[in-house]
């Protein structure tokens, strides 16, 4: 793991509550066992994944990677049969040093934008983006609900 965001004691519990609240608010609520992955890599790796998947030859703060098409997500689960395994969600990947970057330019706390990114990430492994306007605006309504229901502002508000 990258340590730029500093310990594991401090990074786990963040990166634990933000990928709870984004489930809470959406797949929870229908009883699904799931569960993901998170890794913090360097810029290094962040780039040649960023590079290979997406064409960009550059770090970006998170990456997603489904386990799940989607559009099969619920399709993949027998909601009749109880205690079965949970659903592989898929794999986030989050640049450390870009996080602490990006926080620093943007005058948050680092705790809270990563956060947000966690979140940011599992909507985009349960289907959300933000190529369009309006996908874009129910994306970051749902951001924003589920930070708020952690204590966070709006991450689309610059602090002065």
């Amino acid at each position: 793991m990258d340590n730029s965001l500093g310990e594991a004691v401090f990074v786990r519990p963040v990166i634990e509550a933000a990928v709870a609240g984004a489930l809470t608010v959406t797949v929870a609520r229908v009883h699904v066992p799931m569960e993901l992955s998170v890794r913090v890599v360097d810029n290094a790796e962040s780039r040649k994944l960023n590079h290979d998947y997406r064409g960009k030859d550059k770090p970006t703060n998170v990456l997603s990677f489904p386990g799940v098409e989607p559009d099969d997500l619920f399709d993949s689960f027998d909601f009749s049969e109880a205690g079965g395994p949970p659903v592989m969600l898929g794999d986030l990947i989050i640049a450390g040093p870009v996080v602490v970057a990006e926080a620093q330019d943007q005058n948050k706390q680092v705790h809270h934008h990563l956060a947000h990114l966690c979140v940011h990430g599992v909507l985009h492994l349960m289907g959300f983006d933000h190529i369009e306007e309006e996908d874009a605006e129910e994306m970051e309504a749902l951001e924003r609900e589920i930070l708020a229901s952690l204590g966070i502002n709006d991450p689309y508000v610059i602090p002065d």
